[in-house]
This record gives structure tokens, sequence and C-alpha cells, in this order.
């Protein structure tokens, strides 16, 4: 009787601290901010000249930081957002290698780079719309796409059902993160747990602009099936690229990727 009420402690031990602390874990497991110090950002402004630091400031006072790589007045403007771990001044040099004659936000969220405060799917959606609202008062653009990487694709569909825009790239991509996290977590309350949802394919239906989507063939962290998913409820005019050998980091290394992405933020 002794060793079967040990046992029971034990389990509801786990059954109640398990969850509990994946809960009180979740923004340190989702979210891995890459600041950026001083140094860094004039090396970045010293290597590329013509590109620009831009802050805004959120509607809470947030202090949001980005990068401008600037194609010149009338070009089409990408408003970049990335991935979970992604310091985003690396895309400069890709922005102007390989696509030349467009204009690139490269979006900081907070806690990354040098944007203050503490990331959060709230946050990130929010400034999502704050940047696009910036962006086309200050540069005044010929038209805007949206250009989401794995995290960041929940931030450019959220802006693509809230603002006008000429399309959508979207990069490894999910449907949601709670479906992507069942699938870590599946012994878990997953959908009673988590905070940070960005529910993509509750909007899909609802976006009608075209949509460029490139899916990693080998994806060992988001497999192609959200992706898929995804797709399947995308409302507009749609193009699913696979890229085969590609996993979740190693997209932009094959041909295709460029090669499809360069024409439809060029095309007019």
């Amino acid at each position: 009787m002794d060793l079967l009420l040990s046992a029971g402690k034990v389990f509801l031990a786990v059954a109640i601290g398990l969850p509990l602390v994946v809960y009180l874990m979740q923004d340190k497991l989702l979210f891995h901010p890459q600041p950026l110090s001083g140094a860094q950002r004039a090396h970045a402004k010293q290597a590329f000249r013509s590109t620009d630091e831009v802050f805004i400031q959120a509607s809470d006072g947030t202090r949001l930081h980005a990068w401008h790589v600037n194609a010149g007045a009338g070009t089409p403007l990408v408003l970049y957002f990335g991935g979970n771990a992604e310091e985003v001044s690396w895309m400069i040099s890709d922005a102007l290698a390989k696509a030349p004659g467009v204009s690139w936000l490269l979006v900081s969220y907070r806690g990354y780079g040098a944007s203050e405060g503490s990331p959060s799917a709230t946050a990130i959606a929010a400034d999502a719309l704050s940047w696009y609202d910036h962006a086309v008062k200050e540069f005044k653009p010929a038209r805007v796409f949206a250009f989401g990487r794995s995290l960041g694709s929940g931030a450019a569909v959220h802006l693509a059902a809230a603002r006008p825009l000429a399309g959508v790239v979207l990069v490894t991509p999910f449907d949601s993160l709670a479906s992507v996290a069942k699938r870590y977590y599946w012994y878990l309350p997953v959908d009673l747990l988590l905070r940070h949802r960005f529910d993509s394919i509750l909007l899909a239906p609802k976006i009608s602009v075209p949509l460029l989507c490139l899916a990693a063939a080998q994806d060992e962290v988001i497999p192609p099936e959200h992706a898929a998913r995804l797709y399947e409820a995308w409302a507009g005019p749609k193009q699913w690229i696979s890229l085969p050998g590609a996993n979740h980091n190693s997209t932009d290394g094959v041909p295709a990727f460029w090669q499809n992405v360069r024409p439809f933020l060029q095309k007019s």
C-alpha cells in the first residue's frame, strides 16, 4: 500500500509539475533573442552604406529596430520577418545581391537586434502592423510584400490579413504553433498551455493576395505537412515550391530558392 501511495504521489507530481514547468518555460523554448551590440551595428552600417537603421516606437512605448535596404524611390518594399533564433542583419548582403531593384525592411523582434523589450506572439503581430504603417508613410513604396521565415511566417500571415499587400513569401511556414507544438509535446495539453499561438491557418482562407510558399523537403523542425496545410487553406493565387535536399536552416542554399523569390518580388 505504501509503495502504491508513493507511486501515486510521484505520478501526481509529474502530471502537475511537468505541464507547469513547460507553461512557465515556453518563452525560452520558443524565442531565442539575438541582440546586436553597438559595435556590430556600426560594422554593418560601414559594410553596407546603402542600408540605414530605422527606429520606431510601438504603441506601448517600446523602441523597435529594423534595417532598411534602400533600392531607391518607387521600388517594391519587402517587410522581412525572421526565425525564432535569427538576427536579421545577415540578410542585408543577400537582399542586395540576390534581389536587385527591391527594397527591404528587415525587422528585429522585441529583444532581437537593437529592439527593446521581450518577444511574444501578440507583440510580434502588433509590431508588424506598426512597421507596415511606418514604411508606407515614410518610404512610399510602389508596392509592399511580406516575407516570413519559420516563426516569421506567423507575423507575415497576420500582416496579410490586416493590411493590403502585393504578395506574401513564406519559407518553412506552419499552420499553427499549437499544431507544431503537439508534434513535440504530444503528451501535454498543448491547447491549454500555449500562450503564443499564431493560428495562421485560421486567417489563410480570408487572404486573397498571391502566395509563394517554399518548403524544405527535409525539414526536421517544421515538417512540410504543416506548410502544406497552410498552403491548401490559402484563398488567393498560390505557388508551392519544394526545395529538395534542404532542411529547415538551409533553404537559401538551394538554387530554386532565389530563382523563385526574385521574380515573385520583381514582377510588376
